[in-house]
């Protein structure tokens, strides 16, 4: 039987991995790691599917990210190197409804080194973790713009399923956006859980870094 009180809000916390550490977003603190990683115009292609950016000079996106510092929902957490504590992307836990225990995870910005890494699926491990583990919450939602191939890709992998489009759901940077919802229940995270711990060991990777086997969607091998 689910609990009827209301799960606790997230936190400014903390979440330490082997390969990434997650941290409340400091925008003073990571604001030139995350400029270089993300926000330099280079990186534009990085904003495609975001509601925000991209930016062209460094003052405009250390103002962004002081917003998203004392934002409350969204909350953002910087994913950092657990060694180098370089500052590689973020990401949010957002529309968190306490009382229905439903919450997302969303505005997740990658810098390119970040993309496709173990460093990437570790923090999505750490947030999932923290959201079933500590929280306590029964819904954990990915949505995203229809168009985006990658994310919708990523959510598979990462153990969500789809549940359906929402047509004319936003207008995001004056175009209008069909939106993809996914979703991972409590009761699927102790398989995606153990999956992900599979996973992420070092004896899954061999010398080169290369994965000796993927990460399996749903926990099932």
């Amino acid at each position: 039987m689910f609990s009827l009180e209301p799960a606790p809000r997230p936190q400014r916390i903390t979440l330490r991995g082997s390969y990434v550490t997650l941290a409340p977003l400091d925008a003073a603190a990571h604001g030139d790691d995350l400029w270089e990683g993300c926000g330099r115009p280079e990186h534009t292609r990085l904003w495609d599917w975001m509601s925000d950016g991209p930016f062209w000079e460094r003052e405009g996106f250390q103002r962004h990210l002081e917003r998203k510092q004392a934002s409350e929902d969204p909350l953002f957490y910087t994913i950092m190197d657990a060694v180098t504590g370089r500052a590689l992307g973020y990401a949010s836990l957002m529309r968190i409804d306490q009382a229905n225990r439903v919450i997302e995870v969303g505005h997740i910005m990658y810098s390119r080194g970040l993309q496709r890494s173990r460093q990437a699926t570790e923090a999505m491990y750490l947030l999932a973790r923290y959201v079933f583990d500590e929280l306590g919450y029964r819904r954990y939602e990915w949505k995203c713009n229809s168009l985006n191939l990658p994310s919708r890709k990523a959510a598979l992998r990462l153990g969500f399923e789809y549940e359906g489009l929402f047509r004319q759901h936003m207008i995001v940077k004056g175009a209008s956006r069909d939106t993809t919802w996914f979703a991972m229940m409590d009761g699927d995270w102790p398989a995606r859980k153990q999956e992900f711990e599979r996973w992420l060991d070092g004896g899954n990777f061999d010398e080169g870094g290369a994965q000796r086997s993927a990460l399996a969607a749903g926990g099932r091998r």
